[in-house]
């Protein structure tokens, strides 16, 4: 989430005039992340949330992320749910830009998750990759393997002044990655970006997952190699065993992983850091001018992946085979 485009009051009231949501009390933008533009609106209906699309994401798949909000409510994940106006439709256009209401959920996002968190988080998102067997649209991923070579060229030339031979590291990490990428391993939905701040917590209880614009069709345990990346490693990025095991336990509980997703998860892994390495290093380099909003580190998962690179089998992770 982050705030590229600001949104004039005037038109705000004129765009939720095709709403059914009542009046506009106030409205303050969300700073946090990089990709969309989004403002919490408090009508006299309640608390919604408002996506502006900024030019990353293509008009084309808004159908794809808007529908899989409905569908995995519709069994049951607590996610955010697109509000419709008063023609029947999902997506509008305010300030130049696509833009969608969502329900807004209750909760708060986790600065310093423990292993019950993660546990939680293991096993929401084995129900996400379920309820998302019989989704009927599909999204290539474009941030997998295929993609890594294009974001490795639009930052090579600078790489390295954020990290001497930084770009050497890149360029070694993608050869090897693309000898040993696993092929034929169960695909389906995945959320691509469950991070810490897309999950909410009431207390010690999961109340739902957002920010579903990097879901796609890919390999689900890739989704959970994302996540040993997001929720597993300590501030000083040492991995932590504890939190990986109570994550893998907690999704394996619902979805059992197999022995080869098990065998496979060291390059997943390694795959996973690379793709936020890359597209870290290239916000950083290049964020908009004005843009309310601050880059994430790079460098954070260029630790990761030295760590990923040293791993040996899925027991380094925190689970047997």
């Amino acid at each position: 989430m982050a705030v590229y485009t600001d949104v004039a009051s005037e038109d705000l009231s004129a765009f939720l005039a095709g709403y059914d949501i009542g009046d506009l009390l106030a409205y303050k933008g969300i700073a946090e992340g990089v990709e969309n533009s989004n403002f919490f609106l408090h009508t006299s209906r309640g608390y919604f949330i408002l996506t502006l699309y900024e030019k990353r994401v293509s008009a084309e798949d808004l159908p794809f992320f808007l529908g899989l909000m409905e569908h995995l409510a519709a069994r049951g994940l607590n996610c955010p749910q697109p509000v419709k106006n008063k023609k029947g439709q999902m997506l509008g256009k305010v300030a130049g830009r696509p833009a969608a209401i969502v329900t807004f959920l209750d909760g708060m996002w986790i600065r310093r998750p423990h292993a019950a968190h993660c546990s939680a988080v293991g096993e929401a998102l084995a129900k996400l990759h379920l309820a998302g067997a019989d989704f009927k649209l599909r999204r290539v991923n474009a941030l997998s393997l295929a993609g890594w070579t294009p974001l490795t060229d639009a930052c090579a030339e600078r790489a390295d002044s954020v990290q001497p031979s930084l770009r050497q590291t890149i360029e070694d990490e993608l050869a090897f990655l693309k000898k040993r990428w696993p092929r034929g391993l169960p695909e389906g939905v995945i959320h691509a970006d469950l991070f810490p701040d897309n999950v909410f917590f009431l207390g010690s209880a999961l109340s739902g997952l957002i920010d579903f614009y990097f879901a796609c069709t890919d390999t689900l345990a890739y989704d959970v190699a994302i996540c040993l990346n997001a929720w597993c490693f300590e501030p000083d990025h040492s991995y932590n065993v504890t939190k990986g095991k109570a994550l893998l336990s907690g999704y394996m509980r619902v979805r059992p992983l197999s022995a080869e997703e098990c065998d496979a998860m060291p390059v997943l892994a390694r795959g996973a850091a690379l793709r936020f390495l890359l597209t870290r290093l290239v916000d950083w380099l290049d964020v908009p001018l004005g843009a309310l909003v601050k880059p994430k580190d790079p460098l954070e998962y260029f630790r990761k992946l030295r760590f990923h690179q040293s791993v040996e089998s899925c027991r380094d992770y925190g689970i047997d085979a």
